[in-house]
């Protein structure tokens, strides 16, 4: 378990004849010193400092407004970063980051290689930072704040925080002063005194994160980013720069993870490829599948179809050093294998065609029918996005299609419904029998058409819980006229029983 202490460096090549630097904030009414760099505390500088103190020892101490929004997205950045090392990092905080690294410290050589690695990184890049690796967070925060060890040996918590002062514990500055009045001023003070009466004076607060620190007690962490299903890795010794290279990577840590998927039956949906630039920049490119898909170079080509959009947008600088391939969500995959003299599948090549389209354009743009729980005819199918559409009806393609279309291949005898529908229903002048006849000579768009055939009514009621108990029926006629046209026409409210005056509309054409 490690804990990082971030202060902002604001100086990367340190010059002595540059001024002192600290961030001030007003607290409690007065300004004072919330942080600053290392010259400034050689100097006498400290945290919480007044700055009219701060001024009397540095007169020309460069004082920067205290921005904790921006501080919070610059610790964001840093803890997206950390991942390099583990994809288990927390925020602590406004000034630190808890790193799980069990299991992960043998790829750096082990614990002291990689904190030192750390250390090192971050130097390079602008920032201080403490580090310490214990068995506990709480312990590792200790560590990193107050003590003299990087690295607690395993168990060896009450020995190594023992001569610690009880802020060390995590504990409130009223606390710590209760307890400093009873005598009570390191951690050491509380390991052989009684709890029960520990608990009665000063709360459970105080033995809980007495308990967290020694590893009586579990505390659970909570990761910023979201853990992949699956994550493949290579790092680099010399940076890569080339598309070609970034590509043929991926192509690799896929493969490498096609056993694994295998083995579990499952298919990828949602991948994501994360690219650690040397000076500490991280850049995330996502793609989504259609379909549960293994095949490594359909996942690269995806990503290759990613980066071609990008064009100038991914800036190498001067290079990437790791790159990760996480898999962010799967599902079953099914493994089913067409005989050989099968016709192609021109299904999967549809959805070839669909995740390409949307590796380079976004999955949003990319839209197909999608069915509607509603027998208005406007209101029965939208448009959706792709991969919403299939997880509304499963895999199939087909299944989305709009409702005319499906009709269309299952009638024998013609078109129960147009193939093309207006976006809005438009008003027409028709003359009709009443009460349910169909029209005789109606004017659309300024055009008089004559009724030779017509078919219907085709009654549709009104949908009461979204219209309201006022909305009128609707009457469809197919009508066809003198010169062959075909339309699709509504008689809108049932005549002297919705409405006395009921309304004629436009819906479709047929071809």
């Amino acid at each position: 378990m490690a804990r990082r202490k971030w202060g902002k460096s604001w100086r990367l090549k340190p010059r002595p004849e540059a001024p002192p630097i600290a961030v001030v904030d007003t607290v409690k009414n007065t300004v004072r010193i919330v942080a600053c760099d290392s010259h400034a505390t050689s100097h006498g500088i400290k945290i919480d400092q007044t700055l009219s103190d701060a001024r009397a020892l540095v007169p020309d101490l460069e004082c920067t407004q205290n921005r904790p929004e921006e501080m919070k997205a610059l610790l964001a950045s840093i803890c997206e970063w950390c991942g390099r090392y583990t994809p288990l990092v927390a925020l602590c905080g406004t000034d630190g980051l808890f790193l799980d690294i069990s299991g992960c410290t043998h790829l750096f050589g082990g614990e002291a290689p990689l904190i030192a690695d750390l250390e090192h990184r971050l130097k390079a890049q602008g920032f201080s930072a403490r580090a310490a690796i214990a068995d506990t967070p709480g312990a590792a925060w200790a560590m990193a704040r107050y003590g003299r060890f990087a690295i607690i040996a395993p168990g060896r918590q009450r020995e190594a925080l023992r001569d610690l002062p009880l802020a060390a514990l995590r504990l409130n500055e009223g606390l710590v002063s209760d307890l400093a009045q009873l005598g009570f001023k390191t951690v050491g003070c509380l390991i052989d005194v009684p709890r029960a009466p520990l608990a009665r004076r000063f709360g459970q607060d105080l033995l809980r994160l007495f308990d967290r620190a020694m590893g009586d007690d579990d505390e659970v962490l909570s990761p910023l980013m979201p853990v992949a299903e699956l994550t493949s890795e290579k790092r680099f010794s010399e940076p890569i720069v080339h598309e070609d290279d970034i590509l043929g990577t991926i192509d690799r840590l896929a493969t490498s993870m096609l056993p694994l998927l295998q083995r579990r039956g499952l298919g990828v949906r949602r991948c994501e490829i994360k690219l650690f630039r040397v000076d500490g920049q991280v850049f995330r490119l996502a793609v989504n599948a259609s379909a549960p898909v293994r095949a490594p170079k359909r996942i690269s080509a995806l990503f290759r179809e990613r980066l071609a959009a990008l064009h100038d947008d991914l800036d190498a600088g001067f290079g990437f050093d790791v790159l990760r391939l996480d898999i962010l969500h799967a599902e079953a995959f099914d493994e089913a294998q067409a005989s050989f003299d099968a016709p192609r599948n021109h299904e999967d090549e549809q959805r070839v065609l669909i995740d390409r389209l949307g590796a380079r354009l976004g999955t949003d743009r990319i839209r197909q029918f999608g069915f509607a729980d509603t027998h208005i005819p406007e209101r029965s199918f939208d448009l959706l996005p792709v991969l919403q559409a299939s997880s509304r009806t499963g895999s199939s393609l087909r299944g989305t299609m709009p409702a005319s279309v499906l009709m269309s291949e299952e009638t024998a005898h013609g078109l129960t419904r147009p193939l093309l529908l207006l976006r809005q229903p438009e008003p027409v002048e028709a003359i009709a029998p009443v009460p349910d006849g169909p029209p005789i000579r109606f004017r659309w768009r300024k055009a008089l058409y004559e009724t030779r055939h017509s078919e219907g009514p085709e009654r549709i009621a009104c949908e009461w819980w979204r219209d309201g108990r006022g909305a009128y029926s609707r009457d469809y006629f197919q009508v066809e006229d003198m010169a062959g046209h075909r339309f699709w026409l509504f008689r809108h409210g049932l005549y002297e029983r919705e409405t006395d005056a009921p309304r004629w509309y436009m819906h479709g054409l047929f071809p």
